[in-house]
């Protein structure tokens, strides 16, 4: 058993097996405590909130709650884990909402495969809830149960696989095309992996200026061309017309390499391929298409990130959605909007380019932490995350018009 292995295992069972645990914010230790906290007391505040329901914002902890939901059918790089098993990734998930944005989390791990049956279950428990988190549900279900929970209520619900991982990439995308003096409408972009955070990759980026014409997304079976019959229509929107069918024939001559896929499907011969000054987000966890140390060998003009927190230019979602949570629930949004997506997206963008703090870089072995090359995105314990991405997605929410601050 490796040193690592153990040591996450000790780290779950030891001294108390999990993550979380909850505490009382009120006291209760007197009968007048309880008498209110409780029984008779508590009628008040149900009374109140049957005349107006939006009460329940001023009398309970919904306006601060998440849920954390899934169905364990995409679970990490794991796969179809089952619900039970993904358990130790939704508590690690609740973990960063409440280290990050002191946002209180349940998660809850549904055993359902049924798409239906699983949207009615996320309905019908959402009034406890301020804002509902989906994770690591399969594609092409996750397009369609998010579709379908959000327009069943007035809460957020935001599948994190999809949109944060959008939101980050796409941050560090623009701050890397701007070292590397190129525009987002111009270059040629290549996508492995049409599963839900692809898809949301290529969606977000065509928003903020990206030309389909220019894309080539990629999946298991080859390039999604016209040619295919055995396209969703996910995959669908991004068919080109083309008589290229690998990953190899798509890499000549592309700007961008957005991995969403799996361990060193990009391989020395294919970057070499690759236009002046390219750009490689490898972003498969644990380990990425290509090995960083390789690919810099092979290209000295590139800019390179990956998933993983031991190398340069980390593409984490804890610097999205703890911030977007915070920001939407700030202002009681109804929904997480295109344009509050997009406010993140610039926020996060924008604080690459300003100076490091002091205890960040202290964090990070005093390394000089400047904007460049290999620092395009801020680290996850900059203090400044909690100041700046909020405040971006709380006025975009208003400026959408789904803000409700008349609530309380």
């Amino acid at each position: 058993m490796s040193d690592l292995r153990q040591a996450a295992l000790n780290y779950h069972a030891l001294p108390k097996p999990g993550k979380l645990e909850t505490a009382l914010i009120k006291p209760c230790e007197s009968q007048r405590d309880l008498s209110l906290a409780y029984s008779p007391g508590v009628a008040e505040p149900v009374r109140e909130i049957v005349i107006e329901p939006t009460n329940v914002y001023k009398y309970t902890g919904k306006a601060n709650l998440v849920a954390v939901i899934t169905n364990g059918t995409a679970v990490l790089g794991l796969g179809n884990t089952g619900a039970l098993a993904s358990k130790p990734v939704m508590e690690g998930k609740a973990m960063l909402f409440k280290r990050f944005a002191n946002i209180d989390v349940f998660d809850i791990e549904i055993d359902c495969s049924d798409t239906a049956e699983l949207i009615r279950t996320i309905v019908n428990i959402a009034p406890t809830f301020g804002g509902i988190n989906l994770e690591d549900i399969a594609a092409p279900q996750c397009f369609e149960v998010e579709k379908a929970v959000q327009a069943q209520l007035n809460i957020p619900v935001f599948h994190d696989d999809q949109h944060g991982t959008a939101i980050v990439s796409s941050a560090g995308l623009l701050n890397a095309l701007e070292i590397q003096n190129k525009q987002l409408e111009h270059v040629r972009i290549v996508c492995v992996g049409a599963g839900a955070a692809g898809i949301a990759c290529l969606n977000l980026l065509v928003e903020l200026g990206a030309l389909k014409k220019h894309i080539t997304l990629v999946d298991s079976q080859g390039i999604v061309s016209k040619n295919r019959n055995d396209l969703n229509r996910y995959k669908q929107s991004f068919a080109i017309d083309t008589d290229k069918t690998c990953l190899a024939e798509a890499m000549e001559n592309a700007d961008v390499f957005l991995g969403l896929s799996g361990k060193d499907i990009l391989t020395e011969e294919m970057l070499c391929t690759m236009a002046v000054n390219p750009i490689v987000f490898a972003m498969a966890n644990p380990d990425p298409e290509m090995d960083p140390k390789l690919a810099h060998q092979t290209r000295s003009d590139l800019i390179m990130a990956t998933g993983r927190s031991d190398y340069p230019n980390q593409v984490n979602n804890v610097l999205g959605f703890p911030y977007i949570f915070r920001g939407a629930l700030d202002v009681f949004a109804t929904k997480i909007t295109l344009r509050m997506q997009i406010a993140a997206v610039h926020a996060l963008r924008k604080l690459a380019h300003s100076p490091v703090p002091a205890g960040v870089i202290a964090a990070y072995g005093g390394d000089a932490l400047v904007f460049g090359r290999e620092y395009i995105l801020p680290k996850p314990n900059d203090p400044r995350l909690i100041h700046v991405i909020p405040k971006a997605v709380s006025q975009a929410a208003i400026a959408s018009g789904v803000a409700q601050l008349d609530l309380i």
